[in-house]
């Protein structure tokens, strides 16, 4: 047995199909076929049901597969560790966050981090907190940043969370129009009457704001829906309407203006997060103290922005 076996194993196990993981592993067909079956002889058991045009793992199969990604993982943190005793010269940096935090936090924490260390290689994934978890679950990712709103933690497999920080969302508009209140802050009652941009229903965001109004018993006027991010504040930008956005975005973007929500508020926390059960190689235990002290420099920045650490 060896790691080019698990490591086959593994990306059939994920993908489900021989022809797709052999691509994805840049082999070919039959070598990967062959490097499968070598494996099941060597442990004396058959990991996969094999039918046409379908492949699911047998109870030996899901036995296997956690330990194989765990012996993967361990092995890849060795590797890079050998690799970065001088200096973190080199090494690799599989970094996650959600799209919010990747226009804010970990724009500032790569470029700290690549000034510092320009031949680790970083390979950064965008996605939400949950799909996130399993990437970690599976070690496809080494570290990730993970949103929650407070008191709803996401659940998974066991993981060490660091609380970096609490962070509120704030109502945006585009700064050529009048302020949305006289008063510093503005409630749900006075959201509900404003033309509101909503995110796409995959946004953990969307999900939190539906559920406010909800409690609160109010339907929101909403003017266009289904839109990203960056889309999102470009409209805010045009006065198209408003949107509830985390307090990050906004930092260092004078043509939108943000305003505090009144009691009841929305807050998010946002983690570090890794796997308890894989030592960081030295490239990621350098990257979570860059990103740690980089959120406490946001922090400072901004009052809607709270350090947790």
């Amino acid at each position: 047995m060896n790691l080019e076996q698990l490591r086959g194993f593994v990306e059939v196990a994920r993908l489900g199909h021989f022809t797709r993981a052999s691509e994805s592993l840049h082999l070919a067909q039959p070598s990967l076929s062959r490097q499968i079956s070598t494996l099941e002889r060597e442990l004396g058991v058959e990991l996969f049901h094999r039918a046409r045009g379908h492949i699911a793992l047998t109870s030996a199969g899901e036995t296997l597969l956690p330990r194989a990604q765990r012996m993967l993982a361990e092995a890849e943190a060795i590797r890079e560790e050998m690799g970065e005793i001088a200096g973190l010269r080199r090494g690799r940096v599989r970094l996650g966050a959600p799209p919010t935090l990747c226009i804010s936090l970990v724009a500032e924490a790569i470029s700290a981090f690549h000034a510092e260390h320009p031949g680790v290689d970083l390979h950064l994934t965008e996605s939400g907190s949950r799909l996130l978890v399993e990437q970690l679950a599976v070690g496809a990712v080494d570290v990730a940043l993970i949103t929650e709103s407070a008191g709803q933690a996401v659940s998974g497999v066991s993981l060490t969370r660091t609380p970096l920080l609490a962070e509120e969302l704030v109502v945006v508009s585009s700064a050529a129009r009048p302020t949305l209140s006289t008063e510093p802050t503005i409630d749900l009652a006075r959201l509900a009457e404003l033309p509101l941009i909503a995110f796409d229903e995959s946004y953990e965001l969307r999900t939190t704001t539906d559920a406010a109004f909800r409690a609160a018993d109010l339907t929101p006027t909403t003017v266009l829906e289904g839109a990203e991010m960056d889309a999102v504040l470009r409209f805010v930008e045009r006065g198209v309407g408003v949107a509830v956005v985390p307090a990050m975005v906004l930092l260092d973007r004078p043509e939108l203006r943000a305003t505090r929500l009144a009691h009841p508020s929305m807050t998010r926390i946002i983690s570090l997060a890794h796997r308890s059960d894989v030592t960081p190689a030295p490239a990621v235990a350098a990257m979570r103290r860059v990103i740690v002290s980089t959120a406490a420099e946001v922090a400072r920045r901004d009052p809607a922005i709270t350090s947790l650490r």
